[in-house]
């Protein structure tokens, strides 16, 4: 029981002190201080996976085989569909809830026509996992403002290193869902960094 126990810490201390790395790698928020909304674009173009940095077709080619063996070919159909869905626009999605959570003072939306753009650029996920313990998914972003009639003048870079999705709703069972709520994270924690400048 003492053992149980003491995995149960060290898990929880692991995640306590992993999560929510995020760094202002260039410029400041400064511009944002009169503006009440700012589009957002989303790049999703050859991340790396898993702590062995697999491509999305490597990866992609794992979890087939793996869900081939165990479940079938209607799984695995049902698990791509879902996977493209989440890629096309609920990672996307939950990112911007995130971010608009925390903000309050600016909207931040897709589609929208505003003087600044956010370009969220996806670099790393590793997907968690699922048991005793969850081990939660992990989001490696480059979170960069541009203007948006001049997308080659930066304004502002940040990173989001390995950032954990942790405390955020939905479901932890398949990898997907563990994502979006890296992706909601990062969102929220790019929110907190504005709102703090905004004050």
């Amino acid at each position: 029981m003492k053992k149980l126990f003491l995995l149960i810490f060290v898990a929880i201390t692991t995640t306590t002190f992993a999560q929510n790395q995020i760094n202002i790698e260039s410029g400041n928020f400064d511009f944002l201080k009169d503006q009440t909304e700012v589009n957002v674009q989303f790049k999703f173009e050859n991340p790396l996976f898993q702590a062995d940095n697999y491509t999305e077709a490597q990866y992609l080619e794992r979890r087939k085989t793996e869900t081939l063996a165990k479940k079938g070919e209607e799984s695995w159909k049902e698990w791509d569909e879902e996977w493209q869905k989440h890629k096309e626009s609920f990672f996307f999605d939950k990112f911007i809830e995130g971010v608009n959570g925390k903000a309050k003072k600016i909207k931040f939306s897709k589609g929208v026509s505003t003087k600044y753009t956010l370009i969220l650029d996806t670099k790393w996920i590793y997907a968690g996992w699922t048991g005793f313990v969850t081990q939660p998914a992990k989001l490696s972003s480059e979170m960069i403002f541009v203007e948006t009639e001049n997308p080659s003048k930066v304004l502002t870079k940040v990173q989001g290193n390995k950032i954990e999705g942790i405390g955020s709703k939905g479901s932890y069972r398949m990898e997907y869902g563990r994502i979006s709520a890296a992706y909601e994270k990062t969102g929220k924690e790019l929110g907190k960094a504005i709102k703090n400048v905004l004050k």
